[in-house]
């Protein structure tokens, strides 16, 4: 291992850790939230959905790094790495249904378009959420059985004695499973990351039309809302950046096979790690609720020390 790939796998793994926190930050807010209300919100119902599989994600992130720098290469070609990265691959996709989720929620309820199907959404998404949530998982199952089912077959085929000739007719049957592999991988994560990119532009615009018609209807004076407005314009368009590096970082691993511990291996990495990390600090930062208990945490850990030093 270079030391360039060392740095950035220690990078990943401490952006993990931070999301860990960060994601218990909103999974201890939202669930507070819950529990003094009889009714479940469907805003924490996506909340708990989102940071609960987040958190998850990056402990297995976390599992994964470790067992890449400390553990011999042969791991990667047991059975322990077909397991690492399918879990991984159900992880990954259903934070990004819920994530999507989460944007395609903010659009309905925010947005002001007044077209019926729009309407019709907007009256029913507190009934339709538990449903969105619940397909979401059971597509993060399906898509990721293919790979699991690959791997399998990859193995069994290694391990089974063969002759040159039919060694040469199993790489290319490798080969051409693998192109399917990726296909539908790349169908996996595209789905979700589409709904994201579509309900944020709508929203964004419907927004930006909502703060040009309150501008000059406000003139020269500071509106709280028209400001309100404006955050939100700026924390959707943060939480798309996010999600498209994202989707970029992943489709590199997916179609460039980079060699074991190269540049470009390890920079996709670090980034996919920062991705969900630079989400969840965006989702902090845009809820109220979330950066008073953040604050409070902070209050919390600094009066023991300031006790502590005197």
């Amino acid at each position: 291992m270079t030391t360039f790939a060392l740095v950035c796998l220690s990078i990943a793994i401490i952006e993990s850790m931070a999301g860990i926190l960060a994601n218990g930050i909103i999974l201890a807010a939202c669930s507070m939230s819950c529990t003094e209300s009889k009714a479940r919100p469907p805003y924490d119902m996506i909340m708990i959905s989102l940071t609960s599989s987040k958190i998850t994600l990056q402990c297995w992130i976390i599992l994964d790094l470790f067992l890449t720098i400390f553990c011999d290469p042969s791991y990667f070609e047991e059975n322990i790495f077909g397991v690492i990265k399918t879990v991984y691959l159900v992880l990954n996709y259903s934070s990004l249904w819920f994530g999507a989720w989460l944007s395609v929620f903010y659009c309905i309820k925010v947005a002001t378009f007044t077209q019926a199907f729009f309407i019709w959404l907007k009256q029913r998404i507190a009934r339709l959420v538990p449903w969105m949530l619940l397909t979401s998982l059971l597509c993060s199952v399906t898509a990721a059985i293919p790979f699991a089912w690959h791997v399998y077959g990859v193995r069994n085929n290694f391990t089974a004695p063969s002759s040159m000739t039919n060694s040469s007719a199993m790489t290319a049957t490798i080969k051409d499973s693998l192109g399917v592999l990726i296909l539908l991988s790349n169908a996996g994560i595209g789905f979700p990351v589409i709904l994201s990119v579509v309900s944020s532009i709508l929203l964004i615009r419907s927004l930006w039309i909502h703060t040009r018609r309150m501008q000059n209807n406000a003139g020269d004076f500071r509106d709280p809302t028209l400001e309100a407005h404006i955050s939100a314009i700026k924390s959707v368009c943060s939480l798309l950046i996010f999600y498209v590096t994202y989707f970029i970082a992943f489709n590199f691993l997916l179609y460039i096979f980079f060699l074991r511990f190269s540049i470009e291996k390890s920079l996709c990495i670090a980034v996919i790690a920062a991705c969900p990390t630079g989400h969840t600090m965006v989702l902090i930062w845009s809820n109220p609720k979330f950066r008073e208990l953040s604050a409070r945490i902070l209050q919390h850990i600094k009066c023991p020390v300031r006790n502590v030093s005197m």
